[in-house]
């Protein structure tokens, strides 16, 4: 994602602009301590703008998928695919059946998006006992839709008004919410690839209804992109782990 690109790019240019605060480099054309200063002030800024600039609505254009029918318009999205060497109906099960402790990194990520808080079992606080999708569905997620052995579609409110809020559905998640909510689409989608072979993506989308919620959500988005993307390829490794072990 571009904008967690430039974000990072500019945190790296502020770092090193201190650095050479402490120690010149007149090879990399910074002699004097006010020009490593003007470095961190350039990286400073490249940071800050990545983090506030805005972010522009996509819509689908024909719905293909029930990920479409569900989040047909989003603001962030990311979305990683894998071959795997088993058919459909061994893949789509190891979706179903895939622990946290299968996914490498999962639970190091998810404890540093947390800040090392104890929380209760969720997405961000999983066990090594039930599969990862149960977690998720007992910890704020809903299951939208489960088309076995194509594609399986899950939902959750990650931003919100203060308040108490009505049960989440997949009902309700096709109905308009209320200005200030953040709705995360997430789907597993296996499509047949050649002979006994599988092609398996996920897709995660983001729609933010409202200009406020969207500004702090793409600060938070850009943040931990990097993150996210490893935590789903690994989530795609451990699927094929177990879909082609089984």
């Amino acid at each position: 994602m571009f904008g967690s690109a430039v974000l990072y790019s500019g945190l790296i240019v502020a770092v090193i602009g201190l650095v050479l605060t402490l120690k010149s480099m007149t090879r990399l054309r910074v002699p004097t301590r006010r020009r490593a200063l003007r470095v961190v002030a350039v990286g400073t800024l490249l940071s800050a703008g990545a983090l506030s600039a805005p972010a522009f609505d996509s819509h689908v254009a024909t719905a293909s998928t029930r990920l479409d029918e569900f989040a047909p318009a989003w603001q962030f999205h990311e979305v990683h695919t894998l071959r795997v060497n088993a058919p459909p109906a061994r893949v789509f099960d190891a979706i179903k059946r895939v622990r946290a402790d299968e996914i490498l990194l999962f639970r190091t990520l998810t404890w540093i998006r947390r800040g090392g808080r104890p929380v209760p079992a969720s997405i961000v606080n999983p066990g090594s006992q039930e599969p990862i999708i149960t977690v998720a569905t007992k910890g704020g997620f809903v299951i939208l839709a489960e088309d076995a052995p194509r594609e399986l579609v899950l939902g959750a409110i990650v931003a919100a008004p203060s308040g108490p809020r009505a049960r989440l559905t997949a009902a309700a998640f096709r109905e308009p919410f209320p200005p200030g909510y953040a709705l995360a689409t997430m789907n597993f989608l296996v499509t047949p690839d050649g002979t006994g072979a599988s092609t398996v993506s996920t897709e995660t989308r983001v729609f933010a209804n409202s200009p406020e919620v969207r500004k702090r959500f793409a600060a938070y988005w850009r943040s931990i992109y990097p993150g996210s993307a490893l935590i789903r390829r690994m989530w795609l490794r451990a699927i094929d782990k177990r879909a082609t072990s089984s």
